[in-house]
C-alpha cells in the first residue's frame, strides 16, 4: 500500500476520482475531519482530534479520514513540521486525502506542481470526497 501511495504521489499527472471507503470492517465509528485552512493551530487541532480519537477508541474500531483542500493541503507538504505526526496517524490507520483540484490550481498559478508526501491519498475533489464519506455513514467534524 505504501508503494502505491508513493507512486501516486510522485506521478507527474494524477487523475483520481474519490478514494474508496477504508477497509475497516470492525470500525464502530467513522469520522471525516475537514482541513481547509493553512493555519498551524488549525492543523495541530485536526491532528490532535485524530490522535485523541485513536487513543479513545481502538484504532481498529475507528475510521478516521482527514480531507485537505484549498490552503489545507499545506499540511501534506514534505516540509510541513507536522509531517511525522501525519505519518504516525497513517501508520495507525488514519487516511489523509489531498484535493487534486487544489494541486492543479497551484500548478497553473506557479508553473510547477507542488510536492506532497507519499502518505497523502489523492482525490480529485476534496469536498466531493467529504460528501461521499458523509453519505456513507461518516460524521463530518471541522475543528
Amino acid at each position: 500500500m505504501t508503494a502505491a501511495l508513493l507512486i501516486a504521489a510522485t506521478a507527474p499527472v494524477v487523475h483520481a476520482q474519490q478514494a474508496p471507503l477504508q477497509d475497516k470492517p470492525f470500525a464502530e465509528h467513522k469520522i471525516v475531519l475537514q482541513l481547509s485552512d493553512n493555519d498551524p493551530r488549525k492543523q495541530g487541532l485536526v491532528l490532535s482530534v485524530a490522535s485523541n480519537l485513536m487513543k479513545h477508541y481502538d484504532p481498529d474500531k475507528v475510521a478516521i479520514e482527514i480531507v485537505a483542500f484549498g490552503p489545507g493541503i499545506e499540511l501534506l507538504r514534505p516540509e510541513n513540521p507536522n509531517r511525522r505526526m501525519v505519518e504516525s496517524l497513517v501508520a495507525q490507520g488514519a487516511r489523509f486525502d489531498i484535493c487534486l483540484n487544489t494541486v492543479d490550481t497551484l500548478e497553473r498559478e506557479r508553473g510547477k506542481r507542488p510536492e506532497f508526501i507519499a502518505a497523502a491519498t489523492p482525490v480529485q475533489v476534496g469536498v466531493a470526497q467529504i460528501l461521499f464519506l458523509t453519505e456513507n455513514g461518516y460524521t463530518l467534524v471541522r475543528p
